[in-house]
């Protein structure tokens, strides 16, 4: 398996001929309005453009996973994401409750099952894990969407965390389901009022620990409300110990892994 990291929460699964792009943010820099208001330095989004390598990675994309789409969620599927998927007609994998919205789109929707289920995913099988995407009153207003833990046939068991805090239900999925390589958010991110809605630097350090595999970090360094760098989040995983179970890729940046 390889895995690359695009940018943000968009990341590219190769897995022999199946080629998967999850969470398609595609836009140019500067091309999205900034998350963040009450600030002296407003920043448009994404701070930063796809890496070189991009174009080349999704010419060969063969199907696409949505882990949540809709309140605003851009940095998941935003507009240059849909037409690209649209005029490919690319399969797009959804949980129930997305697919009329996508399907508005005019996009290519194969439904999931609900949580919790195990079912069929390409040749393989798929479990939905509910991500919760914040606390309090921000927490209330926010789709929380669902990761996913996915099992391919001479493949690495792989865990897609989604926007997610550290949870009892992650880290049960950790714990139990053992995956080999987990991807899971590190960006810390937070609006101009409550806290944070994702992982930041300690909680996804605290998820490498727990894991019995990889866990790479991304949400890094591509909006203006993820703070956590990745400078910051190396010095806090060397100091932890975890330099062997925690990869903090660049964007364009490939990983493989061979199957346990």
């Amino acid at each position: 398996m390889r895995i690359t990291q695009l940018r943000n929460a968009t990341v590219v699964v190769e897995a022999g001929e199946r080629v998967i792009l999850v969470d398609p943010m595609l836009a140019p820099k500067g091309a999205i309005p900034p998350l963040k208001y009450f600030t002296e330095t407003r920043r448009r989004n994404p701070l930063v453009e796809l890496p070189d390598n991009a174009a080349e990675l999704l010419n060969r994309v063969t199907h696409c996973l949505i882990t949540h789409c809709q309140k605003g969620h851009f940095d998941h599927l935003d507009r240059a994401g849909t037409k690209w998927l649209r005029d490919r007609s690319i399969p797009v994998f959804c949980m129930p409750g997305d697919a009329a919205f996508l399907a508005k789109k005019g996009l290519n929707v194969s439904p999931l099952k609900q949580q919790n289920a195990e079912q069929a995913f390409l040749d393989g099988t798929i479990i939905p894990v509910p991500c919760r995407h914040g606390r309090g009153i921000v927490g209330s207003l926010m789709a929380h969407g669902y990761g996913y833990f996915i099992s391919l046939p001479g493949e690495p068991s792989l865990y897609i965390a989604g926007d997610t805090i550290l949870t009892a239900t992650v880290e049960s999925c950790l714990r139990n389901q053992r995956p080999a390589i987990s991807v899971m958010p590190a960006g810390g991110a937070r609006f101009d009022m409550g806290g944070d809605i994702i992982m930041g630097a300690d909680d996804v350090v605290k998820a490498s620990r727990i894991s019995p595999g990889i866990v790479i970090a991304n949400h890094l360094e591509a909006l203006d409300h993820c703070p956590v760098t990745r400078k910051e989040l190396e010095r806090m995983r060397n100091a932890e110990n975890q330099a062997h179970k925690l990869v903090i890729p660049d964007d364009g940046e490939t990983m493989e892994f061979a199957a346990g």
